[in-house]
């Protein structure tokens, strides 16, 4: 290797480290013997350098947004029976996967008992629009209230809220599964009532909006609430049998 040539290739790997550019660093040389072999284009080869460099990139910020979202890994798309859905709900899932439901701000509420696969199926839904590159983000409802009423305290309200306004989609699973206190809603009211319109809101609850009046503890703030979250939105109803019996069951019937 001549002299001349040790010092192009030193400058090179100084300006793509300087460029924030790793993958091409780390395959142009490979790159350019292929290049070499097939007798491709400077244009040809300089394309394929900058599609690892972009899917490479692309695959490193899916992965980031996966961390952050909170999702359980184990709640994908892939380990989802979708033929147990109603056909009227494996339709509107697979136009929610397309993520126009973020464009527009909507909200999607699941309902159904316990073990019908709400929470799995927005997790799933969830990570598929991370895959297109959209933020999301899961909690609990339990865990959603404390870090609020922590953050009330705190005298910092208004900041934790334009934190989660950062994510598209806000995953808050089993509203009304645990009973809450007065003081816990107000909090939760306040956070939904900032985000209408404003950022989608994906809910599962085990209870019909006939019954949210034993969360939200009075007449008005229910209807307010309720008013808020179904003006733009899509209701999956899952009203099947739950999964975990139904394994259960199968499990016992092998036995």
């Amino acid at each position: 290797m001549t002299t001349d040539l040790v010092d192009v290739k030193a400058a090179l790997t100084e300006g793509l480290t300087e460029l924030h550019l790793p993958t091409v660093k780390r395959i142009y040389e490979e790159a350019a013997r292929l290049a070499e072999r097939e007798t491709l284009s400077y244009e040809r080869y300089l394309l394929d350098l900058v599609t690892r460099e972009t899917q490479d990139r692309r695959q490193k910020r899916i992965q980031r947004l996966l961390r952050q979202s909170r999702i359980p890994a184990e709640k994908a798309l892939a380990n989802f029976n979708l033929k147990r859905l109603p056909p009227k709900v494996a339709l509107l899932t697979k136009s929610l996967l397309e993520g126009d439901v973020l464009d527009r701000r909507d909200n999607v509420l699941a309902f159904g008992n316990p073990g019908s696969g709400k929470t799995h199926l927005l997790c799933a839904i969830g990570q598929e629009l991370i895959a297109r590159g959209r933020r999301m983000h899961f909690t609990t409802s339990a865990l959603l209230v404390q870090d609020l009423l922590v953050a009330k305290r705190d005298l910092k309200l208004s900041r934790f809220i334009k934190k989660l306004a950062h994510f598209e989609g806000l995953i808050i699973d089993d509203l009304g599964y645990v009973q809450q206190s007065r003081e816990e809603m107000e909090v939760l009211f306040t956070l939904l009532a900032e985000r209408y319109e404003r950022g989608s809101v994906f809910i599962s609850s085990n209870l019909p909006f006939s019954k949210w009046e034993g969360i939200f503890k009075d007449p008005m703030t229910t209807a307010a609430a309720i008013d808020r979250l179904v003006h733009h939105c899509v209701i999956l109803e899952l009203n099947i049998p739950s999964y975990r019996v139904e394994q259960a069951k199968q499990a016992k019937e092998e036995a």
